[in-house]
């Protein structure tokens, strides 16, 4: 297809793998083509030896009308070679049906996939079954075409691999492989599959058989698959997949059976499915139906409506794009995720914004930027947040509103303004991200090299562009930075815009070359340190003659012999020096050089320098805190100490105020002339506070420097004061003459842990308050008493710390106490007209007394209360007469005295008007467990006596079930409950013309059976994948989980990995490598875990990946724990134990006095993970003796003894 004539297509890429020639048993086999499929999870079955070949497929759109159309590009092949249709991997249409071209296209269809295949001259016997990957993207690389892919060498186990083959539908056929075990130490696994991942382990049934056999002489492993009267749909493609260790081998193979379809009808049915999925499949179609596409239809030329997926996709929700692909069979579902990714979707219109914020902004540090929306309704209430925190109007946030704009502007902006910002208009919120560019720092004036001598001081001093900025010092003969420690010969000195490096008394070592970096350059310089060579001009061939000559030295500091020693002058120049250890400050002096006989001297000066200190352990507080009482005085004296005098650096003493902490404002501190104030002396500096207030609380930071270095320290101030008046409290209960009250801390504990709170009462009408308690309530709650019925009262709370009382809080809402309600209302009798009700007295009864009760009752379904009784009674029982027939209504009791009416006392249920009443257990399900006593007591009132009529589902009841009918109750026993006694009865009373019926639900439950088809569906690494369907029989009771245990195939003791799981799938991990495992379940409902599990029929090879050499556990048997010698008690069991090691795992032989104990049964013996144990029962004096436990297996034996003492 020119490409001036079609618009570039969208590339959409096949890959389509080989495999490389393998050679077996000297035959040279002609490469398979293997398909790479995509696997949930991303996972890959491993095929090492596939070589890559690209197939790129074009989407073609169809010309404008009155243009000349493109032909359809036609499958490019050898001449003898057949076109193979590409799949969908779910087909399973036979590889070898051929593929006529597509029809032609008109002008009104919309765009279809075309597929250019390279040219091939591979026989039609090598492309069994080619399916394909879609991908949706950009395709590959063509530079990426022609790269070789390096693959390992495949490991052969093959010998004998399945053949193609070709049967009649009903016909039988056997697939064989054969494997030589001469190398293996065990039976390699073998896996059949149909398609890509179908294994056909679980479908074994009447249709498939697979069996294995070995032969002992030739050591040959010989595995079949039989399919047994063949159906339409067994065709497609076959694989065999042999696993020993680390080694793999793997074979396909076709299966074709004639009569699936007829060469037309294959055509047609294949052009209609490449890109489609039959939509009458069905989930299951039999044992071995793996896909409903392969059933035989009748052949209609239906025509398949063309659809755009790509528009569907657009309009559609994420969670049903793999839903949408796997409908039009797109099986590259990254691929369709990257292009609608490219994709520009439809921005929704918003309501409340008519321009929203751009999606990110950037400002340069410390500069200005401006955020501005417009909003489509101006009176929407508009909140901006930081970081999803409020933000307030401060002079760094300043808020402006011009017209329909709303404006945040930013001044200042610094690094921790770097963040997330959005602002919310109603509920439509938009968001933006903000950038904040940090400027480099350049270098204005650069370092200057520098030559000096010994013991000179040197200063190297560079100049940056932005003030405070962080640089970094480095010595370039060893690209190291500058250690500025205090204890270091370096010092960093910085001043506004200037750096200094300080190097006091150079050395030799400090030659090199020292630099500068800053963010926006790097500047370096030369430094040359040279020695001090001393010239003695007077007898200067005196020194060369006089070799080995000693001759004094004299060492003076100011005018006084510091140091004596004698040197041996070995030749013409010498170095002294004079060290001084662990120097002072009195060190400090003028130091002369003196060699005796020599008028030249040498003199320096000697300066000692001491690094500040700030000497907080003067305080003596713990944790350099200091409380103090709001309203006092505070003056903090803290010695420094340094040479020379340090001195305190104001712009570095802060105090970061408790409020402001998290914002990360400071305070500085000024000398003199405020409240809070700081002064430095020569050996201390003084922090004082007059009037200590709670903002006084925080970090107090103070920063000391000289020209040796610098020092911080901090000290807290802690200000403690009376805590807040808390909040007014709340009145939640009232009682006859009591009240409970709750209240909330105050928000303020004034530094210092609430002790407690006094409370406060007063009637509402005065102004005195009385305190109801006198010492501390140290909860939350209170109950004030004694209070008179009717009359309002009011309380207020005080908190108390270890300063003082707080302020009052507000005073409560008033409240009035009323006597108590009455208690245990029930009913007494029900009959078709009346309710008769009974009830207690209040539990306290006030100073007001007790005047009667009042009864009320509401029929359900309506808010009326009506009055039963005019009068009061005083009686604890009131009949309700003059009810509707099956009516239901609710009953309440009032206590009345002086002061009112109390709170009600109200029945929990309605109460039916009915004659039979059914206990409240029976109107729930009656559960019981199989074999347990069933037995019911249903009371019913009715005169004279009523007709009884017990009814199961409509049905007589069943004659194991006894009924016993009296005059006032009816009552069912079952003596063992089966599970047919479940079900509904409806037991029916009949008085004269007047029936009444109950229904009483039970269910008799029992254990569970186990569950089904518990089958291996993945291992990868350590983890295996577990899948299995519920039981069967569920014991008549929901399955509330399953318990999956593991057993290694060495041992076959089974170990519980996990219990009470809901689902029916499940990746167990952490499973040791180069173990076989097998795996179980067990089903749980409300009684318990079924009586058997299921296990799976293969096991679970966990494969080593990578080489590693297996490390030999075998040995033979070591006894860890010997046996101990024991006295035993006649009559009383003894036991013997002691605990072996050994693999393989050894025979335990038990002896008496070198005899050995065989099926004797005063004798017990056990052996469990290595512990040995011999019960002896009910021994007797004969009994003691000589015991031996003797271990025995292939690589030798080991053997304990103890000797056992019988006392009688």
């Amino acid at each position: 297809m020119p490409a001036a004539e079609t618009p570039q297509p969208q590339p959409v890429v096949i890959v389509v793998t080989e495999l490389e020639p393998e050679l077996v048993q000297g035959e040279v086999t002609d490469p398979q083509p293997l398909v790479t499929e995509p696997v949930q999870n991303g996972h890959n079955e491993p095929e090492p030896t596939q070589a890559k070949k690209h197939v790129k497929v074009t989407e073609v759109k169809e010309e404008e009308p009155g243009t000349s159309k493109v032909p359809a590009p036609s499958v490019k092949k050898s001449a003898d070679t057949k076109a193979t249709p590409i799949k969908d991997k779910d087909d399973d249409v036979t590889a070898s049906t051929p593929s006529p071209p597509p029809p032609a296209e008109d002008g009104n269809t919309p765009k279809k996939l075309s597929i250019d295949l390279p040219n091939d001259s591979d026989p039609e016997s090598t492309r069994g079954r080619k399916d394909s990957v879609w991908s949706l993207g950009d395709g590959q690389p063509p530079e990426e075409i022609d790269k070789q892919i390096d693959t390992p060498p495949l490991s052969i186990l093959l010998i004998e691999k399945p053949q193609s083959g070709s049967i009649n539908v009903g016909g039988d056929i056997t697939f064989t492989a054969k494997v030589e075990a001469k190398d293996l130490l065990r039976k390699p696994t073998i896996k059949w599959f149909k398609g890509k991942w179908m294994d056909l382990a679980s479908k074994t049934g009447k249709h498939l058989q697979l069996k294995e056999s070995f032969d002992r002489f030739t050591k040959i492993h010989t595995f079949e698959m039989h399919i047994i009267k063949a159906k339409e749909n067994y065709a497609g493609n076959y694989r065999c997949e042999v696993t020993y260790k680390d080694k793999f081998d793997s074979c396909s193979f076709d299966l074709e059976v004639k009569g699936l379809f007829s060469d037309s009808t294959r055509q047609t049915h294949n052009q209609k499915h490449q890109y489609y999925r039959s939509k009458q499949s069905q989930d299951d179609a039999g044992e071995l139906d793996f896909s409903g596409l392969l059933k035989h239809r009748e052949h209609k030329q239906e025509e398949v409506p063309e659809v755009d997926v790509w528009e569907i996709l657009k309009n559609a929700r994420p969670d049903e794009y793999e839903k949408i692909a796997f409908m039009y069979g797109i099986t590259d579902l990254r691929g369709l995720l990257r292009r609608l990714k490219k994709t520009k979707k439809e921005e929704k219109k918003s309501e409340a914004f008519a321009k929203r914020l751009e999606p990110a902004y950037q400002v340069d540090k410390g500069g200005k930027i401006r955020l501005v929306v417009d909003l489509a309704d101006p009176t929407v209430e508009l909140k901006w947040y930081k970081n999803g925190q409020e933000i307030r109007p401060t002079p760094k946030y300043i808020f402006e509103h011009k017209g329909t704009q709303r404006i945040m502007v930013i001044n200042n902006c610094q690094i921790n303004d770097d963040a997330a910002y959005s602002v919310s208009a109603g509920e439509e919120k938009c968001t933006t991200e903000l950038f904040v560019k940090e400027l480099p720092v350049n270098i204005v004036k650069h370092l200057e090299p520098v030559k000096t001598t010994v013991n000179e001081r040197i200063e190297l001093e560079c100049e940056v562009s932005e003030e405070g900025a962080k640089v970094k010092w480095y010595v370039m003969k060893n690209g190291v930075e500058v250690p500025t420690g205090v204890r270091s010969r370096y010092r960093v000195k910085s001043e506004g815009t200037k750096h200094w490096l300080i190097i006091d008394d150079a050395t030799k070592d400090d030659t090199g070359t020292y630099s500068l970096m800053a963010t926006g350059g790097t500047t370096e310089a030369k430094v040359q340190v040279e020695r001090t060579i001393i010239l003695l001009f007077e007898n200067t061939i005196t020194f060369f003659v006089c070799l080995f000559v000693c001759f004094f030295i004299l060492w003076w500091k100011w005018a006084s012999i510091y140091f004596f020693f004698i040197c041996a002058f070995f030749s013409t120049f010498r170095n002294h020096s004079l060290d001084i250890e662990s120097s002072t400050i009195h060190d400090a002096g003028d130091y002369t050089f003196v060699p005796e006989g020599y008028t030249q001297t040498l003199s320096a000066k000697v300066h000692i320098i001491d690094p500040p200190r700030v000497h907080l352990e003067a305080l003596n507080v713990q944790d350099n805190t200091v409380v103090i009482v709001a309203g006092n005085k505070l003056r903090l004296e803290i010695p420094i100490s340094g040479e020379p005098a340090p001195r305190v650096v104001k712009k570095y003493i802060y105090k970061t105020p408790a409020l402001n902490w998290a914002h990360g404002l400071f305070q500085v501190i000024l000398d003199s002339g405020n409240r809070v104030r700081a002064e430095t002396f020569a050996d201390h500096t003084c922090l004082t506070i007059d009037i200590a207030e709670r903002e006084d609380t925080g970090n107090y930071k103070i920063v000391l420097q000289n020209e040796a270095g610098e020092d911080t320290a901090s000290v807290k101030i802690k200000v403690v004061d009376i805590p807040d008046a808390p909040e007014a409290p709340l009145v939640t209960d009232v009682g006859g003459d009591w009240c409970t009250m709750t209240w909330e801390p105050p928000r303020y504990d004034g530094g210092s842990p609430i002790l407690g709170y006094f409370i406060e009462r007063k009637k509402k009408q005065s102004s005195r308050w009385m305190r109801l308690n006198f010492d501390l309530c140290k909860e939350t709650t209170f109950e004030p008493k004694k209070m008179i019925e009717g009359v309002p009262y009011e309380v207020r709370i005080f908190a108390v710390n270890a300063i003082g009382v707080s302020k009052p809080s507000e005073p409560s809402k008033p409240f009035l106490p009323l006597g108590d309600e009455p208690t245990m209302l029930v009913v007494d009798d029900v009959t078709d007209t009346t309710v008769t009700m009974k009830w207690r007295p209040p539990d306290t009864i006030g100073a007001a007394g007790l005047d009667g009760y009042q009864v009320e009752y509401c029929i359900e379904g309506t808010d009326e209360w009506i009055l039963a009784n005019k009068e009061l009674i005083e009686k604890t029982r009131y009949t309700i007469t003059g009810l509707p027939v099956e009516a239901k209504l609710l009953v309440r009791v009032k206590a009345i005295n002086a002061a009112g009416a109390s709170p009600p006392r109200t029945t929990q249920h309605s109460i039916l008007v009915k004659e039979i009443r059914i206990p409240r257990h029976l109107k729930q399900t009656f559960i019981r467990k199989v074999g347990e006593v069933v037995n019911l007591v249903v009371p019913f009132v009715g005169k004279p006596r009523p007709k009884v009529n017990w009814l199961k589902e409509g049905q007589p009841i069943d004659q194991t079930i006894n009924i016993r009918n009296s005059d006032c109750d009816s009552i069912m026993f079952i003596r063992k409950a089966e599970r047919k006694h479940s079900g509904k009865y409806e037991l029916s009373v009949q008085v004269e013309n007047h029936i009444d019926t109950a229904t009483l639900d039970i269910q008799i439950v029992d254990l569970p059976g186990p569950p089904q088809a518990v089958k291996i569906e993945e291992v990868w690494g350590n983890n295996v994948a577990l899948d299995w369907n519920p039981p069967k029989d569920n014991g008549n009771a929901p399955i509330i989980g399953y318990t999956i245990q593991k057993a290694d195939k060495k041992t076959m003791e089974w170990y519980t990995c996990i219990e009470h799981y809901h689902r029916t799938c499940i990746t167990i991990s952490d499973l040791v490598v180069g173990n076989e495992y097998f795996f179980r379940i067990y089903s749980e409902n409300m009684v318990g875990l079924s009586e058997s599990a299921t296990a799976t029929k293969d096991s679970a090879l966990i494969v080593k990946e990578g080489k590693y050499n297996d490390r030999d556990f075998t040995e033979p048997p070591i006894f860890t724990q010997p046996l101990i010698n024991t006295f035993a008690v006649a009559g009383y069991n003894a036991t013997l134990n002691c605990s072996v090691r050994a693999n393989p795992r050894p025979k335990v032989i038990w002896m008496k006095n070198k005899i050995t104990i065989i099926d004797d049964p005063r004798y017990r013996m056990f052996s469990n993970q290595g512990v040995c144990t011999l019960e002896i029962r009910k021994p007797c004096p004969f009994d003691g003796g000589v015991y031996t436990c003797k271990a025995v297996n292939d690589l030798g034996e080991a053997q304990v003894d103890c000797k056992l003492e019988v006392k009688g």
